[in-house]
């Protein structure tokens, strides 16, 4: 059996330079294993393609030979050949009803799906992520909105001296300029209108892992949820420091009857109601790291907001950028190129880019790829593990008899066109299509 692997050119979006795997884990993989690679020509990649040829892979348009194509985001339609193999984010384990045609022709075509956003532990920790990059970004993106936001606003500011990810040379040239930023802040203090400068990160997984990280380069003082609330007006004492607030589920909702309790709450949310809004008034910049669907309250409505238009929240950093979800005013997503809109409470209304005045929502739903370099290396160098496996399976055998890692068979949303067993709920998405 040839062990071809294809990588295809991302073709989404003119801001996506990442790659699923490094040109020097290309070369590793035909050094040690023997695994041909084939990649599709792009000017867009942070990896040139001589990095490739130099590393031993071949540059064509034709990927056919390949038994495994790799890619980073999802793939047109008329990209998909007969009983292929596909591996990327596929963007469907929500019923997203935009990819639902992709997948259909996946099913039609008899294709095999693996989406790494799936790819996990027995403990159903996810192992290939580009989440601490979304993070990272998304965090300096939203530390230059609320810097750009400040100064349209006649205050003068030491954000508005950070750069948006994708300025930097790299996540260390980033760090380095704002912690050079959190000296001035420690020395000299923020404007007295700044004070306090509260920020809320709903969520504690990677994602926030990676914002939080940025943050740590300004002076701060971290406060508890139940801190925010009994002792806010306290806090004005202090130009000196920001103040951080990490929300978990116990803050964000509560049981209609009895006691919390997170796993009844993850199997039957129904049983909570949301109480988040209790601290919006006190933040200034939220930074929405959580997985949301819609089985699970909102965030923040745009019924509070145009109820509470006087609050402090000045810009929402939507990582998660769920559209309509979570922060229900997320309308739509942005990219690099035109970072943010702004909500204007009293309205209703919405309007492209950061304004003095309204909310300011920062909603790239491609963060990652605002440090492509570093997010790929950490990606490849996890992914690189599980190809040899991958590439050598015979796909054609019965799905029981599929000789695949763990990790990489709970991931398999299609087998042969056919939805595997733990993802046959995927069924009821398709139907109208």
């Amino acid at each position: 059996m040839s062990q071809i692997i294809g990588i295809r050119r991302e073709d989404k979006s003119v801001w996506e330079r990442r790659v699923p795997l490094t040109p020097e884990d290309v070369h590793m993989l035909h050094d040690k294993f023997g695994i041909k690679t084939i990649i599709q020509p792009s000017d867009l990649r942070v990896f040139s393609e001589e990095n490739y040829a130099r590393n031993g892979a071949e540059i064509s348009e034709d990927l056919q030979p390949a038994n495994l194509i790799l890619a980073v985001k999802e793939i047109p339609v008329d990209f998909f050949q007969n009983n292929q193999t596909y591996i990327f984010f596929s963007h469907v384990i929500k019923g997203q009803s935009y990819n639902m045609p992709m997948l259909k022709r996946m099913m039609e075509l008899g294709c095999n799906l693996i989406d790494y956003e799936k790819i996990a532990n027995e403990q159903n920790q996810r192992l290939i992520f580009f989440g601490r990059y979304a993070g990272l970004a998304g965090m300096v993106e939203t530390l230059h909105s609320l810097g750009e936001k400040l100064k349209l606003s006649g205050i003068d500011n030491y954000f508005s001296d950070i750069q948006q990810p994708f300025r930097y040379d790299s996540i260390e040239d980033a760090k380095e300029n704002i912690t050079r930023i959190g000296e001035k802040i420690k020395r000299e203090g923020n404007p007295s209108q700044l004070s306090p400068l509260v920020f809320g990160f709903a969520g504690y997984g990677n994602v926030s892992q990676g914002a939080q990280e940025i943050l740590d380069c300004l002076p701060h003082t971290e406060i508890t949820p139940d801190d925010l609330l009994t002792n806010y007006h306290e806090l004005k004492k202090d130009r000196f420091h920001l103040y951080k607030v990490v929300f978990k589920e116990e803050h964000i909702v509560e049981p209609i009857k009895g006691e919390f309790d997170l796993q009844e709450y993850f199997t039957q949310p129904e049983k909570y109601k949301p109480k988040f809004e209790t601290y919006i008034p006190f933040l200034d910049v939220l930074v929405n790291c959580i997985y949301w669907t819609e089985d699970y309250p909102r965030l923040i409505t745009r019924n509070f907001l145009r109820h509470n238009a006087n609050i402090n929240l000045k810009v929402i950093g939507d990582i998660s950028c769920d559209i309509d979800g979570s922060i229900e005013i997320t309308h739509k997503d942005t990219s690099p190129g035109s970072p943010t809109f702004t909500y204007f409470p009293s309205t209703d209304q919405f309007s492209d880019g950061t304004h003095s005045d309204g909310i300011t929502v920062m909603a790239v739903d491609i963060l990652p790829c605002e440090f492509p370099k570093e997010a790929s290396q950490d990606f490849s160098s996890v992914l690189r593990v599980y190809i040899p496996e991958i590439v050598q399976t015979n796909f054609d055998a019965a799905y029981e008899d599929l000789k695949l890692p763990t990790p990489i068979k709970k991931a398999l949303i299609l087998h042969g066109g056919n939805l595997t067993p733990e993802y046959q709920y995927i069924t009821q998405y398709l139907k109208d299509q």
